[in-house]
């Protein structure tokens, strides 16, 4: 490992140097002589490790001196070997703890998070050449997909990284083979904890660097006090709703979607980010004929989710348009497009939905109140972007409080609901997942489906405009000639 003696990286700290202090603590005591967890030394094929623990032995201590359950020591512990703070000798890849005979050491202090060190690609690099050298070619996969690209991106300074490597291994030859042994351990249990093989959670995934320091002790100035007094009175005036009401809504809201969130239960067939199948991509899409019953069932949650999926509103005007009120849903959609589209077509916009909408004996004319009427037309005599804003409003609550309900009893909703697809959960062993990462599929491309979305909806415009029969006549009059 490259000793460093300036440790200054600027304003990057860790978020979580709070919580890994007391971590720190908690493992010094665990390495007392008199009361912490028992060691001994083991051999490791022919080689005699000292201070060697095992996974039953700190699993009890946890249990003793916390005085927490099993399943909460084990937890706790297997956070130490994810954080590096323990790892084990045999099964670098396992980040885990196992309660049983599987040996154990802590790791140096020198290697602990807390030490707040980058782990740089260059000493990644070193690493990987010494070890190349030690190991004479034959690494992990993944060690060799990290040496392939490293050598690939750091070409111009590999000669450096060969020279440092193989100057370190040299040195690791003086020393005695139990201590030459210990350094390789420790040194691969921190990689292994900063450079995870693919498909592995790392417990040092931070997140982005923060540009203060969460640890340091602030200063406050009179201008601060003042400041926090004047937020703390205005927070105090303003109404507020009761803790025990907003909660409850809370958990009504996380009992009813828990099922349709792929965060709190497994998506079916699988999940696309692990197994590499894009299968619940391709059953989900926006445009698929036919759904599956999982987001059918979801339309029925609210009417605001089933006219946010492509899908399900296409059904939902499917039962407008046999129900001779689509034009609720046009002029719904008509308002977003205005709302949310290019300003400078909002004069053609808003004088196309005047005369298809609003204007008395218009082809589709929407049935709102005669006070939203007038203030509507009165406001697009100079229209923007929020004009139709009360109108549609009235459309949706229309269609929410009245419509929404008869679709969910209608034979539309009934027969899509037949119809949906259950999709049969994957089950895929270790190997095909890493034959999988191996073979990675293209995926959907997001511009492929914008692409086909756009595609729709120009189509859709087409076939919306009025038919023009004289420009008709003149095109056929031109292809004879």
């Amino acid at each position: 490992m490259t000793i460093r003696t300036l440790r200054d990286h600027g304003q990057h700290y860790r978020p979580r140097m709070a919580c890994l202090k007391k971590v720190e603590a908690f493992v010094v005591e665990m390495q007392d002589p008199k009361s912490g967890v028992k060691a001994s030394d083991q051999k490791l094929n022919i080689t005699s490790i000292p201070h060697v623990i095992t996974g039953q032995d700190i699993l009890a201590w946890i249990v003793t001196k916390m005085k927490v359950t099993t399943e909460e020591a084990q937890a706790f512990g297997t956070m130490l070997v994810a954080y590096g703070y323990i790892y084990p000798l045999q099964n670098h890849r396992k980040l885990v703890l196992v309660a049983d005979s599987t040996l154990y050491r802590f790791q140096t202090p020198y290697f602990w998070p807390v030490q707040k060190w980058p782990a740089e690609d260059i000493d990644y690099a070193i690493y990987l050449a010494k070890r190349n050298i030690r190991k004479k070619g034959m690494l992990e996969p993944y060690e060799q997909e990290h040496y392939n690209n490293l050598h690939k991106w750091m070409n111009y300074k590999w000669d450096f990284i060969v020279m440092q490597a193989t100057e370190q291994y040299k040195a690791s030859k003086e020393r005695k083979k139990p201590d030459r042994v210990v350094l390789d351990c420790q040194e691969r249990a921190y990689w292994i904890v900063h450079r995870p093989p693919r498909r592995t959670h790392s417990g040092m995934d931070y997140g982005l660097d923060r540009l203060i320091d969460p640890n340091a002790e602030e200063v406050l100035t009179y201008d601060m006090v003042r400041r926090t007094n004047i937020f703390l009175t205005q927070a105090l005036m303003r109404s507020a709703v009761k803790s025990s009401v907003s909660l409850t809504a809370f958990v009504k809201y996380v009992t009813t979607h828990h099922t349709h969130d792929p965060l709190l239960t497994n998506p079916v067939p699988s999940n696309p980010w692990i197994t590499d199948n894009d299968e619940f991509w391709q059953l989900n899409m926006r445009n698929v004929d036919i759904p599956t019953k999982l987001s059918v069932e979801r339309w029925a949650l609210s009417f605001w989710e089933l006219i946010s999926d492509q899908r399900g509103r296409a059904d939902f005007k499917l039962f407008l348009k046999k129900e001779h009120s689509g034009e609720n849903m046009a002029f719904y959609e008509a308002a977003e497009e205005m709302r949310w589209g290019a300003a400078t077509a909002i004069p053609e916009k808003s004088q196309f939905i005047f005369n298809t909408f609003l204007k008395p004996g218009a082809p589709r004319w929407i049935n709102i109140d005669g006070r939203t009427m007038g203030l509507t037309v009165k406001g697009l005599d100079c229209p923007h972007r929020y004009v139709l804003d009360a109108a549609q409003t009235h459309i949706f609550l229309l269609m929410k409080k009245d419509t929404f309900y008869r679709y969910l009893k209608s034979p539309v909703y009934k027969d899509m609901q037949k119809k949906a697809l259950v999709p049969a959960p994957h089950n895929f062993t270790d190997a095909q997942l890493e034959a999988n990462a191996k073979n990675r599929n293209p995926g959907i491309s997001p511009i492929v489906l914008w692409q086909q979305q756009e595609a729709e909806k120009a189509a859709a415009a087409v076939a919306a405009r009025p038919i023009d029969v004289k420009a008709m006549v003149a095109t056929n009059k031109l292809d004879r000639k």
